[in-house]
This record gives structure tokens, sequence and C-alpha cells, in this order.
């Protein structure tokens, strides 16, 4: 009786094949995430622990930690309000264009999912193809343009330009969460009185908040992050966005990796508050427009 109790016991206790496999998984699954995890953030911690060092400590052997923390960098980078122009700058650019993107886009969007005409779908293809044509295939053809509207070294001209890649994604992008809104809805709100532009604005773009916040937080990105066509169409200081100052720090051989480090860190902060700010509508937005496409 005794033995056959122990025995109970000990089965008892013994993980299955299937209890084994499901552990291993698990833990093979969290050091993946770790280490994708740190691999993330070891550029960001870098970046901040840098721009936190002096001189002799960034040259020499690097350190996890620095021996003495500064804000000299901070101090340097933001002595002659050049680049607090730069960031005023990218601001005016970046939300400038994500506010015509998103408005333009949303109608473009909508009446290619709603209505029927001719080359609807050549134009669905042509959009596209607009925004995976690369960037620097077009710049020379771009800034003579911008030259012959008297539109170079202007922030108006960026915009223009920033707009003709933007525009395309957006539109993109935005089809397939219009197309997650039942029609059904829209003509419901058109028997209640709504006219079609009503629908538009009282239904369909309420219920793509999510899709169109995603959409609007990509555009600012990609706005606010682009150095191509602003190294091709600025040239004054006081016109520079934030990628571009920061170019301009690299005079010479020897990096001034401190100054560059506080720069970087500053032209992310805006870019980290959105994100933190927004994520709730990014995931939401990915996912619905990963299962609406």
């Amino acid at each position: 009786m005794a033995l056959a109790m122990t025995n109970f016991v000990a089965s008892a206790k013994a993980p299955t094949k299937a209890q084994r496999r499901l552990w291993t998984g698990r833990v093979v699954t969290y050091v993946v995430l770790i280490v994708a995890v740190l691999l993330v953030l070891l550029p960001i911690y870098w970046m901040i622990i840098t721009s936190l060092k002096l001189p002799r400590e960034i040259y020499r052997v690097p350190s996890l930690w620095p021996k003495t923390l500064t804000l000299d960098n901070f101090s340097k980078l933001l002595a002659d309000g050049n680049f607090v122009l730069a960031i005023r700058n990218s601001f005016i650019v970046s939300t400038t264009v994500t506010l015509i993107s998103v408005t333009i886009s949303s109608f473009a969007a909508y009446s290619m999912v709603r209505f029927r005409y001719r080359f609807r779908g050549l134009f669905g293809r042509l959009i596209l193809f607009a925004y995976l044509t690369p960037g620097s295939l077009l710049f020379i053809p771009l800034s003579i343009v911008m030259a012959q509207l008297h539109l170079g070294n202007s922030l108006v001209g960026l915009v223009l330009v920033y707009l003709t890649f933007s525009l395309p994604l957006s539109t993109w992008l935005l089809q397939s969460y219009f197309r997650g809104v039942p029609r059904e809805l829209e003509e419901q709100g058109m028997i209640d009185g709504l006219t079609r532009f009503g629908a538009l604005i009282r239904i369909v773009l309420p219920l793509s908040a999510p899709g169109i916040a995603a959409v609007a937080i990509f555009t600012f990105t990609g706005a606010w992050n682009e150095l191509l066509f602003a190294l091709v169409l600025i040239a004054s200081e006081s016109q520079r966005t934030a990628p571009l100052a920061l170019n301009y720090l690299i005079t010479s051989d020897a990096l001034p990796w401190g100054p560059l480090m506080a720069g970087a860190v500053i032209s992310s902060v805006p870019l980290m508050v959105l994100y933190f700010v927004a994520q709730r509508f990014m995931v939401a937005g990915m996912t619905e427009g990963a299962v609406k496409g």
C-alpha cells in the first residue's frame, strides 16, 4: 500500500512530456523577447549615455556608465539657438504635412473605396507605384521644379515635396480602414438625412479614427526624420530642419559625438512622446488594417 502511494505521488509530481514542451516553449519565448528588447533599447541607452559624457570619456575605452555626468554637450548644442530653430522648423513642416496629407488622402481613399468610376484600379496602382519610387531618383527633378516655382530654400517647398510621398502612402493605407466600415451604416445615415459628405464626416471618419491616427503618426514620423530632400532643397541656416542641423554638425574627420548624441536625444523626444501618447491608436490601427485589408 505504501509503495503504491509513493508511486502515485511521484507520477503526480513528474511533469508530462506536453508540460515540458510548454515550459520549454515559454522559456525560449521569454529569452527571445528579452534579447529583442535589449537590442532595441541598447542603442537608445548608448545615445543618452554618450550625450552625458565628457569628451575625454567618449573617445577613450567605451563604458556603459560615465564616471562624470555632464550637460555640457546640450549646452554647446543649444548655445546659439540654431538647433532650437531647427526643431521648430521640423515641427512646422511635419505638422503641416501631416494635416494636409491626412485630409486629402481621406477624401481620395474614400472615393476609391465607395465610388465606381473608370480607371479607378489604375489610379490605385499608380498611387502605390508613386510611393514605391525611390526618392533618390526624384530629388533632382523635384529640386528643379521647386527652383522654377521659386520655392527652393523654403519650408513651403519642403512641405510640397514631402507631400508627394506622404499622400500616396496615406491614401493606400486609409483604403483598408474605410473598407472595414459597413456601407449599410452610411446608407442608414443618408436615409436619416445625411449627405454623402455628412456620412463621411459623421460616420466613416469616426469609425476609422484608430487607422487615421496611425497614418498620421507614420506621416509625421516620416517628415520629421527626412534628410535627403532637406539636404538638397535647404541652403540657409534659418530654414534647416532637425536632421539637417545634425548633419551640419559634422564639419571634419573628428566627429563631435557629444553634441551629436545630445541633438539626437532632443530630436527623439517629440517622437517618443507622440508614440507613448498614441500607442493605443497605433496598435488598434495596425491591427484593424491587417485584418480588414
